[in-house]
């Protein structure tokens, strides 16, 4: 080997072991997590952590539009997020996340086709999320309480909530609403007889009739969780997730307080969500992020998880391992019945301005 030829192996020796090493640089053992609170079970991140030797730093926030602010200014810290599928939507044409490396996420093919399937409608491809869990936005309400002011109570309706003539009755134990116009609108408009996903002003100022109509029987709407208040007996009607009345179901049967928790998807029609996994673009730990996301797809660890927090679970595969109520068709429909729901979809910024004006009306009740 010539002097001239050994000299520039070692240079191209030297420059792959500098890519190499650059490429291959060890990340911190961390994970910094932005999820809903009460969302994920305290014991599976132990396993986590027990398993990878990796620290989990885990925050909260309360709505999308906090996530939102929180990625959009950039330089977050935080590895893996947890949006609602239109917040995920709108965040990806904004270039807020990362493609997934789905070479590193093998239990993606545990996940049920159908419910990616229906989340690929917010992420083409379903290339830069994974479905966390899933849920449909109904009414859920303490049924003795309801009956004895009003026996003939039509509570698989909107009208429970919304018509002044029946929710005048509850006046003294209490309706709640959350803070989620995205998904209250649509239901107000369903109710009408309107098209949920309409973008039409006229429509929409038609739903803010109703809406305003409606307020002086509402008592409470709330970022936070109103499924205490309900389980206590502080409401007697929230407008709730299938997993929030789950939730509530089982705080009363914890406390044996009496308190008689049903859940009801209106015959006019209830969104369907997802909640998603994602990494940020900056996540400053992203290989420990894709350990994290692969690890809650395992089916015995989605089990678990959705299990203790009573939401349903995206994964095919952890169905046989999942309490019957997570699989009831009355509380998780299919087939003719999933024809109801109505999908959560982002909106143009006419249609966000046009509806935040609509909501700000009516949480201020003027």
């Amino acid at each position: 080997m010539s002097f001239r030829s050994g000299y520039w192996l070692c240079i191209v020796c030297l420059l792959a072991l500098s890519a190499c090493g650059h490429a291959v640089a060890p990340e911190e053992n961390v994970v910094n997590v932005y999820n809903w609170f009460d969302y994920l079970d305290p014991e599976v991140l132990k396993k986590f952590e027990a398993r990878y030797g990796v620290q989990v730093h885990y925050t909260t926030f309360d709505s999308n539009n906090t996530l939102e602010a929180r990625l959009l200014a950039g330089h977050s810290g935080f590895d893996v997020v947890f949006p609602s599928g239109a917040s995920l939507e709108s965040m990806i044409a904004a270039g807020v996340f990362r493609a997934l490396d789905r070479s590193r996420l093998p239990n993606m093919k545990n996940l049920d086709p159908e419910v990616m399937r229906r989340l690929a409608a917010h992420d083409p491809g379903n290339a830069h999320a994974v479905d966390y869990t899933w849920g449909i936005t109904g009414i859920a309400y303490d049924e003795a309480k309801v009956r004895v002011r009003f026996p003939e109570a039509p509570v698989d309706s909107w009208a429970l909530l919304f018509d002044p003539k029946v929710a005048a009755h509850f006046t003294d134990c209490g309706i709640g609403l959350y803070e989620s116009p995205n998904v209250i609108v649509p239901s107000v408009l369903a109710w009408l007889g309107e098209p949920p996903d309409s973008e039409d002003p006229g429509k929409l100022e038609r739903a803010a009739a109703a809406l305003m109509a409606a307020r002086p029987y509402i008592r409470k709407i709330s970022n936070g969780s109103l499924v205490d208040d309900l389980a206590t007996g502080e409401l007697c009607i929230i407008i709730a997730s299938n997993g929030d009345a789950m939730q509530a179901q089982e705080r009363v049967r914890i406390a044996g307080n009496g308190e008689q928790i049903r859940f009801s998807i209106p015959r006019e029609g209830a969104v369907i969500w997802f909640d998603t996994a994602a990494i940020p673009n900056d996540a400053p730990h992203p290989d420990n992020a894709h350990r994290l996301i692969n690890f809650l797809m395992d089916p015995a660890i989605a089990a678990e998880n959705s299990n203790a927090i009573r939401f349903a679970t995206g994964n095919a595969a952890a169905q046989p391992m999942l309490r019957p109520e997570l699989t009831n068709a009355a509380i998780f429909p299919a087939g003719a019945l999933a024809g109801r729901l109505i999908p959560e979809r982002a909106k143009s910024e006419d249609y966000v301005r046009l509806r935040t004006r609509i909501w700000t009306r009516f949480r201020t009740g003027h």
